[in-house]
This record gives C-alpha cells, sequence and structure tokens, in this order.
C-alpha cells in the first residue's frame, strides 16, 4: 500500500490547471487568480482626511488657544475649491479630499464645535489649543498602494476582502481560472434516494449530498450523475456520461474495494488505467486513482466518514491544483491531546473536538470512530492526524490536525 504523501503526490503529478477566463468581479469569489493583479493608480487617489473635523495647516497650531476662520465646508465626494491661507480652516467630513493648503485635520472632538448633527452648518470660526505636525490625521495619496505595485499574485483564491480591493482599484473584470467541473456519482444497490422511505438492506445516499457540497467548497463544480447500481453496464453508462460532459475529473463514492460486487475499478481499467487502489491510512484503505477515457479519477470508499476523509486528504488538493491555486497544501495546527488514543499503526484521520486553554489547542475524540459514523464527523471541528507507524498516544502528547 502506498503511502498518504506518496499518494496525493502521485495523484497531483498527473493533474494541471484549467483554462482562464475573464470573469465578472460579482462571480469571482473563491475564485483563483490566473494573473498578477498589478495596480493602475495609488490608493488612496489623493490626499483625504481620517476623520470628521477641520483641515487646517499645522505652522498655525499651537499649545495655547488658536482661533481660525472656517471659509469652506468639503464633504465626502467633493472637490474642493478653496487654497487655505494663514489663520484659515476648513470643516471636512471624513474621506474628503484635502484642500490646498492645508497638511494636517483637528478632530472636531478637540474643537470648540460641539454641534455635529445632520445638516449642521459649518461655524463661521473653529478654535482650540492644541499643537499638531503636518500629515496628522491625514491618509496621504499612495500611503497603502503606489501604482504598478503588485498587490496579488497569480495563484490566490479571492476572498472576500480581494474582491473589496480589486473594486477599488476599479477591476470589473478579473482574469480568474474556469471552476473545474467534477463527475460525482454513488455506487450500489442499496442506495435509496433521500426522499424515499427506508426500505430493509437499503440506505439512503448521504454521501452525494456531502461531496456535491465538499466540491463547491472547493471552488468547483459538481456534476451529478446519480447512482450506479452493482452492474457493469450501469457502471460503463456512468463514466462514459463523465467523459461525454468534458469535466475535468471523475470522482465516485463506493465499488472500489475487492467485493463481488465491486465493478469500479474493473471498468476503469477496461477504458484507462488504474495507477493504484489502496492507501496505508485510516479511514479509507480501499481509495483509487486512474484515468478514464483520458480524465483523471479518483474513487472514494463507500462509508460516509472515509469519503469524507479521502476528499479531504486527496480529492480536495486535486481540485485545487485543477482550479489554479499554486500551493494546495493544508494548514496544520498543533493540537495537545486530553487522553491517550490508540491508533493501529496506518496514517489515521481521527474526528475531534478541540478547545483551548490558556493558549493551548486541547482534542479529544468525539465518540466512536466508526467510518459509517457521520454524527461523530457532524460534532467534531477538527481530524486529528496520528501518523503511521505510532499505535499509541500518550495524554498530553501533541499531534497535528486539521481545523474542520
Amino acid at each position: 500500500m502506498l503511502s498518504v504523501t506518496e499518494a496525493r503526490e502521485r495523484i497531483l503529478s498527473h493533474l494541471k490547471s484549467v483554462a482562464a477566463e475573464t470573469a465578472p468581479l460579482t462571480v469571482c469569489a473563491n475564485r483563483t487568480l490566473a494573473a498578477d493583479i498589478t495596480a493602475p493608480h495609488d490608493i488612496p487617489s489623493f490626499d483625504n482626511s481620517a476623520m470628521d473635523g477641520f483641515a487646517i495647516r499645522a505652522e498655525d497650531t499651537t499649545a495655547s488657544h488658536v482661533t481660525l476662520s472656517v471659509v469652506a465646508d468639503i464633504p465626502a465626494g467633493s472637490t474642493p475649491t478653496v487654497t487655505l491661507a494663514p489663520g484659515e480652516a476648513a470643516r471636512i467630513m471624513t474621506g474628503a479630499q484635502l484642500p490646498k493648503g492645508a497638511d494636517a485635520v483637528i478632530p472636531v472632538e478637540d474643537t470648540d464645535f460641539n454641534r455635529r448633527e445632520a445638516g449642521t452648518a459649518a461655524p463661521k470660526t473653529v478654535s482650540f489649543a492644541r499643537t499638531l505636525k503636518a500629515g496628522e490625521n491625514i491618509r496621504a495619496r499612495g500611503m497603502d498602494i503606489h501604482a504598478g505595485d503588485i498587490v496579488m499574485q497569480k495563484g490566490r483564491a479571492l476572498k472576500p476582502q480581494d474582491l473589496g480591493l480589486l473594486a477599488t482599484l476599479g477591476m470589473a473584470n478579473v482574469e480568474v481560472y474556469k471552476k473545474p467541473r467534477i463527475a460525482l456519482f454513488s455506487s450500489g444497490d442499496e442506495l435509496l434516494d433521500v426522499s424515499a422511505p427506508l426500505e430493509p438492506g437499503k440506505i439512503r445516499d448521504s454521501n452525494s449530498y456531502m461531496l456535491a457540497g465538499l466540491i463547491e467548497s472547493a471552488g468547483a463544480e459538481a456534476i451529478r450523475l446519480g447512482v450506479a447500481r452493482d452492474e457493469r453496464d450501469e457502471v460503463t453508462n456512468l463514466l462514459d456520461q463523465a467523459v461525454k460532459k468534458n469535466v475535468d475529473l471523475i470522482l465516485s463514492s463506493a465499488g472500489v474495494s475487492v467485493g463481488a460486487f465491486d465493478f469500479i475499478k474493473e471498468v476503469v481499467e477496461t477504458n484507462g488505467k488504474m495507477d493504484f487502489w489502496r492507501v496505508n491510512m485510516r479511514p479509507g484503505k480501499p481509495l483509487a486513482f486512474g484515468k478514464y477515457g483520458g480524465i483523471p479519477f479518483i474513487g472514494l470508499p463507500g462509508n460516509p466518514v472515509s469519503a469524507f476523509v479521502g476528499f479531504e486528504v486527496f480529492a480536495r488538493p486535486a481540485l485545487e491544483r485543477l482550479g489554479g491555486k499554486m500551493d494546495g497544501s493544508r494548514q496544520k495546527v498543533k493540537v495537545r491531546c486530553e487522553k491517550e488514543i490508540e491508533s493501529d499503526g496506518r496514517e489515521s484521520y481521527l474526528r475531534a473536538n478541540i478547545r483551548e486553554e490558556n493558549g493551548v489547542f486541547l482534542a479529544k475524540l468525539t465518540g466512536h470512530q466508526g467510518s459509517g459514523n457521520l454524527l461523530s464527523l457532524v460534532q467534531a471541528d477538527a481530524l486529528l492526524i496520528i501518523p503511521a507507524g505510532v499505535k499509541c498516544v500518550p495524554a498530553g502528547q501533541e499531534v497535528n490536525a486539521y481545523l474542520l
């Protein structure tokens, strides 16, 4: 059996990013940049006030009493037409452009002007007793970004705050990678539709809903093909549908083990190649990877928790690679086990709850770790990673974990 690292690297070595496209900013959340973003202009693009107050000349201020004539009222969005002379000030709102001659802003609360209700006219004069330095309470042009700066790099998954910056830069359209299209199907005679009443020996198809959600969370599009019954022709039909839809990857759950009715491995090999089908891990040992009709194929186990873990460990990095992410490595955190944990020597991914105490993350398992127990996965907020070769983790020892 392959190690987890070997299996993941082998999968990724067969994948490359999908094509790029220019998309409107409104649909770019969680998409991955296909080109560096260069600022077309300075941010801020003009000197502006960092707060409501009065634009002044710093040289006019002293620690003793100062009274200045208010010669202008400057709301945000307007272009000031005055130039401050010695002894003059202008009322100014947060974000408003600084008038010529001004080099500081005195906050309104530091002055004798106490009327701040909406619609209140500017005073004729303003008084205060404070010395200001040039540049105080001013957001200078280019203090955040200079024109020509690279502000985001190719391969970055766009977060909401990234969209805000792109909008600030006037980028209504952005070059991003297309969403990878992932064909998804489940396998097994025992599977019922979610709306069907339960029958003896049957279970509802939970994996397709869980995996579709995981696919979407990885920035890809799930193309749901339904359920393949335990027959060669059924499996072949769905795999052929995936090829006709020209998807970027095929993802299945169940049917990749060595049971008498598990045909996926055999069918894939008839029209492609199976690279590997077992990994030294728990849960999720029967995990397959190959190609069918030239399209990469990942076969996850049928037990729900095994399918979930297999997705997080193997399919998510694969989808991120297809989607253009340069670094698909998932961040791990160090957690301390509250109780002793036994393992079987395989690299194990165990469901756990995390709590923080005195700056330390403490972890305890969420009930029994059976690979069919979805409730313990729902209750978990982390997967503890027990390394291969380790059969006992003492209480108090640290291990790595994926936060869910």
